[in-house]
């Protein structure tokens, strides 16, 4: 296994948690494309959690192409 499947792996695995652990939007309503809240910026940990799973997400990706191109 090259290390292009290790990273692809860990940050589906770490971007799955990160998915998971958010709170915002979890009613049903929410899932359906209508959030009742009105409040729409993030803060604290809520901020620090998306921008992870941003970064994460970007990570997956590059792996999943730098493991097709080599």
């Amino acid at each position: 296994m090259s290390i292009y499947n290790y990273v692809t792996l860990a940050s589906m695995l770490l971007m799955a948690l990160l998915i998971l652990v958010q709170t915002r939007g979890a009613s049903l309503g929410a899932g359906l494309g209508s959030s009742g809240e009105v409040n729409t910026e993030r803060r604290g940990t809520d901020k620090t959690i998306y921008q992870l799973t941003i970064i994460t997400a970007i990570v997956f990706v590059m792996s999943i192409l730098l493991g097709i191109i080599r």
